[in-house]
């Protein structure tokens, strides 16, 4: 066996440069006893939690592999529901920062969450088009709800009732009932795309947003309530002054369908729109908590307040207006003024303020303080959280901005990384900045504007960087003071590469002008201090027929590649510029080139997806791979190596084997395009920049990676993710309608069914062996040893009967059903059985009856047609009723032992407050008699 080549794998580091994704929303988190101060943000495949106040990242939630599209803070500010780009959701403690419950249920992004006024419920819409209840106390999955035919957009728990408002890109709204699981009604009232929607007036009135600039007003009527009053007219007047008042447009008069009496819970009639000023869609909608506040914004920078009044002042506002209409009335001789009277739809909802942000809106969140002020928090497209803060007692309340933070990244995409020669620094340079990066804290040093950059370099000593940029210029900066020393107007068109000479005296850029020019580095007398400064020197310069895309040394200085717009690589003799080879091959131009530390190999990178491998002495090329599903857009050789590094616009970037011609690893991270990558000099980090907004570090690892077991890795991979896209198992006797069960068969589901089998196969064997020792040992007249089963011995010496229990216990909570229904029923008569020995001891009688009665669900027909079950399920019925009800009065008892608890407890409280309230009285007299007798002696 021939020896084979070790290579050390490169482990992700970190991620930085990145405040928060634009891909899902911001919330309000209750951290550290404090609310309106802390916003959970999506950071990639994490979520961040920013102090808004002090501008600092506090906490951490760290993803897996796929992006955030949705947030979701729980009632009690203590969880957080993250939904992920795979349909996954994971729910988060705050207070540890882990994740304590995953439910995997959808096929594509979750799009929206929300739970219940109780946190115990949580539901989820998604692009698959289907809406899912999941119960998170029990951490499983309840109903799957389907009718949306498009991406969901908005789901809304009612409080009071046990009723689900949902809202899609259909143009539907659908009603659900949650106690029988269908959809009793649909609001077809909209023409286009309803992007949100939220409930006001303690669920009295719903308010939807379209891809227009209306916002449409519902007035909801209660059937049940109707019923119970016996006067649904003066009922529905009473609580609605406004009805019948607004501006009906012709085109949107409520349509209702469901018209069966028997099905219709709620009325919807729609009573007007609420305009806008912005003319697009709505892309939010939302209420604060009290839901005295509404806001929303358009795809630009403004957000637009809304105040919703309470029903007292509604009514304090009425009286007012029917004071004044009496008035009227009684100086022109009219009689009953106050039929006539009623508030405009526009008075119940009042504009307050626009809300003017620094860029594009993606995402908002409100909160009222205690102190009366209303707190903005806004997630803008460009890298930046900004917070509002609104007082509420002005006369004509303003927002004013209170935090910005920008710090942390760019405000658009890096195009240009470069390495210190230390290994220390990192600079990285956008369209507006140029910003210098500890490597160990990951924190910004240096933040410079610029112009576009497109290309940069460190100059030898690393105290000074130059950019090259879109408009041709190169601009020179001082890093100890972080200013602009010069910029010279290098060439016509945009500065596409620049290239350090390896004697560290000067360098060369290439650029859209079709030329190579050769600078040096000089020191000239400043005028502004007697000491010399750096300055850069033009020398020569090489007129080309192509624009130029990328320009690299040979590393002993004799060779200077050029890549042109006609996909050709030129190589010149650098001493007298002549024409040494021509590498054509590539498709499409070459975008990225880089030459090996002997100088033997040149690696070329292009827009054809294609890296090819040249020899530098005679212009051969050796291999050609194809490297990426995009445009390859950065190629650069591991120093002291001829491993070479390549990012594409597929969000991959590779290692390869320039020598071997194999493909060594794949760096996953990014989940857009990856504009460019930096190696250090020591070759130990890459860090690399991509359209996500972020900057990810990659460390290499003292760890070997074998080619073979790296091939075995990503087939099991691949096969994993072909098992989640298999089809769904299908339940016998289900019709594929309105519900369905609400997990999917995941490769953990699968992993969890062979657990199973496999412990029950166990304890078939080792039953088998009991029996067969009990016959040896009663033929034979005395006690045998009985070998003891390894598996067993590791849990204790446990029965097989427990070992069995134990494996079942372990399947997560949200995985129970799917892993049963993978199950063969071959199993399933050992496990009835199995479940009657345990319900009889007692032992997790929740969870087996839960189990119990799934199974008997999805195997009715086998089961009832197997006469060897017959006994078993007639003991299984009568265990399973004796002990539920023993649960259910342990329950039952806990209960009136709680709140006879909670009684004491608040009638302590009661006390407590009465003698607080005493003191503070007492406090009071005490002061306003000293300020007496202090007001008498100055008299």
């Amino acid at each position: 066996m021939g020896l084979t080549r070790q290579y050390l794998r490169y482990e992700p580091a970190a991620l930085f440069g990145l405040v928060a994704s634009a891909r899902a929303g911001v919330a309000f988190v209750a951290l550290r006893g404090e609310q309106g101060r802390y916003a959970a943000v999506p950071a990639c495949e994490h979520v961040f939690v920013w102090d808004t106040r002090k501008g600092e990242k506090v906490l951490i939630l760290k993803g897996l592999k796929q992006q955030v599209s949705c947030l979701c803070s729980s009632p009690d500010g203590l969880h957080l529901a993250v939904g992920y780009e795979d349909g996954a959701i994971r729910i988060f403690n705050l207070l540890s920062g882990e994740s304590t419950i995953t439910f995997n249920g959808h096929r594509a992004a979750v799009t929206a969450l929300q739970y219940d006024h109780l946190g115990g419920r949580l539901v989820s819409g998604s692009k698959d088009t289907e809406v899912i209840v999941w119960d998170v106390i029990n951490e499983s999955g309840l109903y799957r709800l389907r009718g949306h035919k498009d991406v969901i957009t908005q789901v809304l728990f009612l409080k009071e009732k046990n009723l689900l408002v949902t809202c899609a890109k259909d143009t539907l709204v659908k009603w659900w009932d949650l106690d029988t699981q269908h959809c009793f009604k649909t609001l077809v009232g909209h023409r286009a795309e309803v992007w949100g929607m939220a409930l006001l007036s303690k669920e009295r009135r719903l308010i939807t947003g379209s891809a227009d600039s209306e916002l449409r007003v519902w007035d909801l009527t209660y059937i049940q309530e109707v019923k119970d009053c016996d006067e649904p007219e003066s009922k529905k007047s009473k609580g609605s002054p406004s009805l019948g008042a607004e501006e009906n447009t012709g085109e949107d008069e409520t349509l209702e369908l469901d018209e069966h009496p028997e099905e219709r819970i709620v009325m919807c009639s729609k009573v007007g729109s609420i305009m806008r000023e912005g003319r697009d869609r709505v892309v939010t909608l939302g209420i604060d908590q009290m839901g005295k506040f509404l806001a929303c914004h358009g795809t630009d920078a403004v957000l637009e307040v809304f105040s919703v009044l309470s029903e007292e002042e509604i009514q304090k506002k009425l009286e007012k207006k029917i004071k004044k209409a009496r008035k009227k009335a009684k100086q022109n001789s009219k009689e009953e003024p106050e039929r006539s009277v009623e508030l405009s739809l526009q008075e119940e909802i009042q504009w307050v303020t626009n809300v003017k942000a620094s860029s594009k809106i993606k995402s908002f969140d409100l909160i009222l303080s205690p102190k009366g002020e209303l707190k903005m928090v806004l997630l803008l497209q460009n890298n930046v959280i900004e917070l509002y803060n609104m007082d509420l007692s002005a006369q004509m309340p303003q927002a004013v901005r209170v935090s910005r933070i920008t710090i942390g990244g760019h405000r658009s995409d890096v195009r240009t990384l470069a390495f210190s020669s230390d290994n220390i620094a990192i600079l990285s340079a956008a369209a507006e900045s140029v910003k210098i990066w500890n490597r160990l804290t990951l924190q910004c040093i240096r933040t410079m504007e610029c112009e576009y950059a497109l290309c940069s370099l460190f100059v030898p000593g690393d105290r000074q960087v130059i950019i090259g940029t879109k408009t041709g210029k190169l601009q020179l900066y001082d890093l100890a003071s972080g200013s602009l020393i010069e910029t010279l107007d290098a060439h016509d068109g945009a500065v596409w590469s620049i290239a350090l000479s390896p004697d560290q005296h000067g360098f060369v850029t290439g650029g859209a002008d079709k030329c190579v020019k050769f600078w040096e580095f000089e020191l000239v007398k400043d005028e502004s201090s007697v000491q010399k400064r750096l300055s850069m020197k033009h020398v020569r310069i090489l007129q080309l027929d192509e624009d130029v895309l990328c320009v690299r040394y040979s590393p002993n200085q004799k060779l200077l590649t050029v890549s042109l717009l006609d996909c050709t690589v030129k190589v010149f003799y650098v001493d007298t510029l002549k024409f040494f080879l021509s590498l054509y091959g590539h498709k499409l131009p070459v975008l990225c080139m880089d030459i090996c530390y002997d100088g033997t190999l040149i690696a070329t990178g292009s827009a054809d997806r294609n890296v090819k491998i040249w020899g530098l002495d005679f212009g051969d090329c050796h291999r050609s791979l194809f490297a990426h599903d995009d445009s390859v857009m950065y190629l650069q050789f591991v120093p002291k190596s001829h491993l070479f590094f390549t990012a594409g616009k597929d969000s991959k970037i590779k290692q390869w084997d320039a020598d071997k011609f194999e493909h060594i690893q794949t760096l996953e991270g990014h989940h857009q395009e990856v504009w460019c990558l930096a190696l250090s000099p020591n070759g130990d980090y890459v860090v690399s920049a991509s359209h996500d907004k972020s900057l990810r570090l990659w460390e290499r690892t003292r760890e070997p990676l074998i080619l073979e077991e790296e091939r075995e890795m990503q087939q099991e991979a691949e096969y994993e993710e072909s098992v989640a896209k298999e089809e769904q198992p299908v339940v016998a006797g289900e019709m594929q309608g309105e519900t369905g069960l609400a997990g999917k068969k995941t490769i953990e589901t699968i992993k969890a069914a062979e657990r199973i089998m496999e412990a029950i196969e166990l304890y078939r064997e080792e039953t088998a062996k009991q029996k067969e020792h009990n016959a040896i040992c009663k033929a034979a007249g005395k006690e045998v040893p009985f070998p003891v089963n390894p598996i067993l011995h590791a849990y204790g010496n446990i029965t097989p009967s427990a070992y069995v229990l134990e494996v079942f216990k372990k399947v997560k909570s949200s995985e129970l059903e799917e892993s049963l229904l993978v199950l063969p029923f071959s199993y399933v008569p050992d496990l009835l059985r199995l479940f009657n020995d345990y319900i009889q001891q007692g032992l997790d009688v929740e969870l087996l009856c839960r189990a119990l009665l799934f199974l008997l669900k999805i195997h009715f027909g086998q089961i009832t047609s197997n006469q060897m079950l017959v006994t078993v399920i007639e003991n299984l019925k009568k265990t399973t009723i004796s002990r539920v009800s023993e649960a259910r009065d342990v329950l039952g008892f806990n209960m009136a032992g709680l709140q006879f608890l909670k009684r004491e407890i608040e009638a302590k409280d009661e006390v407590t407050f009465f003698a607080d309230a005493t003191e503070h009285f007492e406090e009071k007299r005490r002061k306003r008699k000293k300020k007496e007798k202090m007001v008498l002696e100055m008299l």
